[in-house]
C-alpha cells in the first residue's frame, strides 16, 4: 500500500526536470495537475508555463491537464496553451487517468504525471501504473497554513525520501545531468 504513495521522482518544480531525458526514456505523454503544481492556486498561467508547454510540443509530447477543477477554470488557465485538459477528472479515482490515455493515444507505459499531491495525483498515476512525479508544492513566500492533508502526506514523504524507490525514473532533474 504505501508504494502506491511513492512516486517516481520527487523534484523541486516542473521547471527542474530533464524533458528530453524523459522523451529518451520512452515517454511520449505528461499529465499535469494545475493548481499548485504548474502555479499557485486558482492563478492564471504564467509566461515561463506557457512556455514549457511550447517546449514540450517541440520535444515531441502530447500534453493533458488532468484535474478536478470545473471546466470554466481550466479554460482560463490554457487561454495561450495548446492542450487537451479532463475538468473535474475525480482523482484519485482511476477513471480520469485511463481517459486521459484514451485521448493521449499512448499506453500508461508511454505517460507520466506530475502533480504536487501525493493522496490524488501520486496515488491515482500510480493506481494505474503511470509513472508519477511530485513536485514541491507551490505557494506563497508567507504562506504558512497547510491544512491536515499537507502534514500527513509529509509524513509519507520523509518515509519516501529513506525508502529504496526514490529516482525509478533514474534521475530526471536536469542538475543529474
Amino acid at each position: 500500500m504505501l508504494k502506491l504513495l511513492y512516486p517516481y521522482e520527487y523534484v523541486e518544480s516542473v521547471f527542474d526536470i530533464d524533458y528530453e531525458k524523459l522523451y529518451s526514456l520512452g515517454y511520449r505523454a505528461i499529465m499535469f495537475d494545475i493548481d499548485n503544481t504548474l502555479v499557485h492556486h486558482g492563478d492564471d498561467s504564467t509566461p515561463e508555463v506557457d512556455a514549457l508547454f511550447e517546449r514540450l510540443a517541440v520535444i515531441g509530447f502530447k500534453t493533458l491537464l488532468l484535474s478536478n477543477n470545473n471546466k470554466a477554470r481550466i479554460e482560463r488557465f490554457i487561454k495561450n496553451i495548446d492542450t487537451l485538459y479532463i475538468d473535474e477528472a475525480g482523482k484519485p479515482l482511476k477513471r480520469g487517468y485511463k481517459r486521459a490515455l484514451s485521448m493521449l493515444g499512448v499506453k500508461k507505459e508511454q505517460a507520466v504525471f506530475i502533480g504536487d499531491q501525493l493522496f490524488t495525483d501520486v496515488f491515482g498515476a500510480n493506481r494505474c501504473k503511470i509513472a508519477s512525479i511530485l513536485v514541491k508544492f507551490i505557494r506563497l513566500p508567507n504562506e504558512t497554513n497547510f491544512g491536515k492533508r499537507r502534514k500527513a502526506e509529509k509524513i509519507f514523504l520523509d518515509r519516501y525520501l529513506k525508502s529504496s524507490k526514490q529516482h525509478r525514473l533514474g534521475g530526471i532533474t536536469k542538475t543529474e545531468e
